[in-house]
């Protein structure tokens, strides 16, 4: 299978994948939001925040030097993943006790910390699922990390049915939760078994060594990106109170959701832009080209069509209780419409070998949101740590783009970015005319004129609609 087709098949496996988990996480928030309320919505919301940013210390970098490396040359496949488990081994209790020790420095409730520290044990089984997980994607069998994330997500919403059900509260779910994570764990050992991937005990401290200080600047990256990403929360909570936690979580929920569209071609990407990197520069940066030019033409209509619809899509979403999202949403869709663009431009830099400069970059961004989140939540509330997670992206924007472009990676900006602003334009009258139709047919009829105004203009073009005809004529079926 060559690399087109590679790419095609593990961009659409991950893509379905995402779509499902997309479908089960929205019915999974919904479901939970609406019947724990803000302030215990809020309490699992800040829950989940310490797993994110203490998981970061479980992994440390190791995962994604693993799939550059195991993804150039497969036969190091075993030695990394025996040499990650060892390390882990160390990492994730480390990261346990550390959590414990935050929750207690911040003199949380006795009922916060509990479902806090229910709900961290799941750090055991994520750290090692993820440990598999990258070798499968170094592979570029996407399936395997796609069916356990479905897995995963079926667990999550039935578990929180039943919860609902039989009318238990916080704790319930987080069970749910940390049984979910054992499952999976359970699922990616039985698959890497099956592939021979199995981990040898071997002491080689030397490799383990080498391997854990080359990880250092992918970790450090990760853990400021991850603390960028999650940090607001926590703020939130220590400055406000866990309703507002609430309130927050459910508006940066909605957009964060559609996260899994630049998310799904990059993990599939990355190991070939990686090998593009040592051999063809010119085909690293079409890709280069081609991703931006429709990460822009999908996040620009969303963007703008949240902006018009916020309340409606809140309310009829969560519920009138969770109004006060709105204003955070506004804010925060205009972050994920870099995110789409930021995301791609983070990966780009790690396959290009430039991670310390990703590391550099994250770190004053991590460092910029959390002042401007300790500056503004204060004087704005919920807007003001909106605006601190825009500021941030639309700054790692900047700079990444800076960074590759003074490595000889150009795009052609004159010819992406005029007609997706047409069509928004377009797209935006329609909506402000029609904004009495419900928000199920508003939504997908303001989504197809703005495609169509797209077409007309052959913003698709030529070599690209004969490269989407190369992906829907792939056979899934083909082995790689």
């Amino acid at each position: 299978m060559d690399a087109v087709q590679r790419i095609a098949k593990n961009t659409f496996v991950i893509f379905a994948s995402n779509i499902i988990n997309m479908v089960l996480g929205f019915f999974y928030g919904i479901y939970t939001a609406r019947y724990l309320g803000a302030e215990n919505y809020g309490t699992l919301a800040l829950a989940i925040a310490f797993i994110s940013l203490f998981g970061v210390f479980t992994d440390f970098g190791l995962q994604q030097l693993t799939v550059r490396e195991v993804a150039r040359d497969k036969t190091l496949a075993i030695k990394y993943l025996s040499t990650m488990a060892l390390l882990k081994l160390l990492l994730v209790p480390g990261a346990y006790c550390l959590i414990l020790i935050s929750v207690h420095i911040l003199n949380y409730p006795d009922f916060t910390i509990k479902v806090i520290s229910v709900i961290a044990l799941s750090l055991f089984f994520n750290a090692f699922s993820n440990m598999f997980n990258s070798i499968f994607q170094a592979f570029e069998k996407m399936e395997y990390v796609s069916v356990g994330s479905i897995l995963g997500s079926v667990i999550m919403l039935a578990g929180a049915l039943y919860t609902i059900s039989r009318g238990l509260q916080v704790m319930g779910i987080a069970s749910i939760y940390l049984m979910s994570s054992f499952l999976v764990f359970i699922y990616t050992i039985a698959i890497a078994f099956r592939l021979g991937l199995k981990p040898r005990i071997e002491m080689d401290f030397a490799f383990a060594k080498n391997l854990f200080l080359r990880a250092v600047p992918f970790g450090i990256g990760s853990v400021f990106l991850v603390y960028y990403v999650w940090i607001d929360r926590v703020i939130i909570s220590i400055m406000m109170d866990n309703i507002e936690v609430g309130y927050y979580s459910a508006a940066y929920n909605l957009i964060n959701v559609l996260t899994f569209l630049p998310n799904a071609f990059v993990i599939s990407i990355f190991p070939i832009m990686a090998k593009y990197f040592k051999k063809s520069d010119k085909s690293l940066n079409l890709i280069y080209r081609t991703s931006i030019k429709y990460m822009y033409m999908l996040a620009l209509p969303i963007a703008i069509g949240t902006s018009l619809l916020g309340t409606g899509i809140v309310t009829t979403i969560y519920g009138p209780g969770f109004l006060p999202s709105v204003q955070a949403l506004n804010i925060l869709v205009w972050a994920e419409f870099f995110v789409f663009m930021d995301i791609f431009l983070g990966q780009l830099m790690f396959s290009i070998n430039r991670e310390k400069l990703a590391m550099i970059n994250a770190a004053i961004g991590a460092a910029m949101n959390i002042i401007l989140n300790l500056a503004l939540i204060p004087k704005l509330g919920l807007m003001g740590a909106a605006t601190a997670t825009l500021a941030t992206e639309l700054y790692f924007f900047v700079i990444s783009y800076y960074i590759i472009s003074r490595h000889g990676y150009k795009l052609e900006l004159q010819k992406i970015l005029p007609t997706p602003l047409i069509g928004a334009f377009f797209m935006s009258i329609f909506i402000i005319e029609f904004n009495y139709l419900p928000i199920y047919v508003l939504i997908p009829v303001s989504a197809v004129l703005y495609f169509i105004i797209l077409i007309v203009m052959r913003y698709v073009s030529d070599e690209d609609l004969s490269l989407i005809r190369q992906v829907l004529a792939v056979k899934l079926r083909r082995s790689i």
